[in-house]
């Protein structure tokens, strides 16, 4: 017994020091945890959030809101659905940078309905927030930042009328149901058509889907069933480019007027060579730029207006050279999207 005793008298010490080395050894992996967590996160983070990613001018917003978090010195996150019409994707995306708690969320709502609850769940946690391009049913953000696009309607339907002289029969290849922007866009072309251009009839609507093959397939339907068709509006980068592609395939582009909307080098390319009418632009790179800094004039205790309208601008063929026009076609993205 005496024995037993002893020994574990003598055994104690060792367990002490071995207690002790195992408790330093558990402090030491917290503080190094603690230190790579305070590491990532020793600038603010802000998450940025497209309605897609297949489109040049979400790039473009991309470096936009990347020049603005370069100025300010924090630092910004990339990440969207792959289509813009995969609205629940985007939906666990606001999500995930919610439950990550970053310092603001600049969001492009693929539907302005659907992204209502994801928007009010990152203001609960108390997540500032701003909204870009596209419109959401509610007001619980810091600001609205977008081009006008009911006024880029209207300009596309004066233009058409222009070129039409006021009579004939055009169709629309609009965008997505639900899509903010783009349903501005198609509601600011037809009321202009019905209020100042009456001779000059609407035979054919449909969605792309945001999708040029789909686009292609919508606008080649309607060129069957309106052989007579005298001109396009088409909505967006994608519906354009179907539609400019259906109208080079059936060689129709002397005939068939196309007013499209955004640009990429191959509109640019359909643009002087005749395809294209005219194209509506706007200003991505602004966009994404102001999107980021009204979240950090709030952090900063400044206040931004709930809404920032960015006007949009007609260009033709004619345009093209013109400093202004060159600097919306070709903004240097690459100097901040690596």
């Amino acid at each position: 017994m005496r024995r037993r005793v002893a020994a574990e008298a003598g055994a104690s010490p060792f367990r002490t020091r071995l207690l002790a080395w195992y408790l330093l050894g558990v402090i030491c992996a917290l503080i190094v945890v603690f230190a790579a967590s305070c590491h990532r996160r020793q600038r603010p983070l802000y998450a940025v959030i497209p309605k897609g990613q297949a489109h040049i001018f979400w790039q473009t917003v991309h470096a936009g809101a990347a020049a603005a978090a370069e100025e300010a010195g924090v630092d910004i996150e990339w990440n969207g659905p792959a289509q813009e019409t995969d609205y629940s994707r985007q939906i666990s995306i606001v999500d995930d940078f919610v439950n990550r708690h970053v310092d603001g969320i600049e969001l492009a709502p693929t539907d302005k309905d659907a992204l209502v609850p994801a928007i009010q769940r990152a203001r609960a946690a108390g997540i500032p927030l701003s909204v870009i391009d596209s419109g959401a049913s509610t007001d619980e953000y810091v600001s609205f930042v977008a081009t006008d696009n009911y006024g880029g309607g209207v300009m596309a339907a004066r233009r058409l009328a222009k070129i039409l002289n006021g009579h004939g029969k055009v169709a629309v290849i609009a965008v997505v149901p639900g899509g903010a922007s783009t349903l501005a866009r198609e509601q600011g072309f037809k009321d202009t058509l019905g209020k100042e251009f009456p001779n000059l009839k609407i035979v054919a609507f449909q969605y792309g889907m945001s999708d040029r093959a789909r686009s292609l397939a919508v606008t080649e339907d309607i060129l069957t069933a309106n052989p007579q068709l005298d001109g396009v509006f088409a909505s967006n980068e994608s519906s354009t480019i179907g539609a400019a592609q259906a109208v080079k395939e059936r060689s129709l582009a002397r005939k068939v007027k196309i007013v499209g909307f955004d640009s990429s080098p191959s509109l640019i390319d359909d643009l002087r060579a005749g395809v294209i009418d005219s194209l509506v632009l706007q200003d991505p790179f602004q966009i994404g730029y102001q999107g980021l800094k009204v979240l950090l004039d709030q952090r900063a205790g400044r206040t931004s207006p709930k809404r920032v309208d960015l006007p949009p601008t007609l260009v033709t063929k004619e345009d093209l050279s013109t400093p202004k026009i060159q600097t919306l076609l070709n903004p240097d993205i690459q100097e901040f999207v690596k």
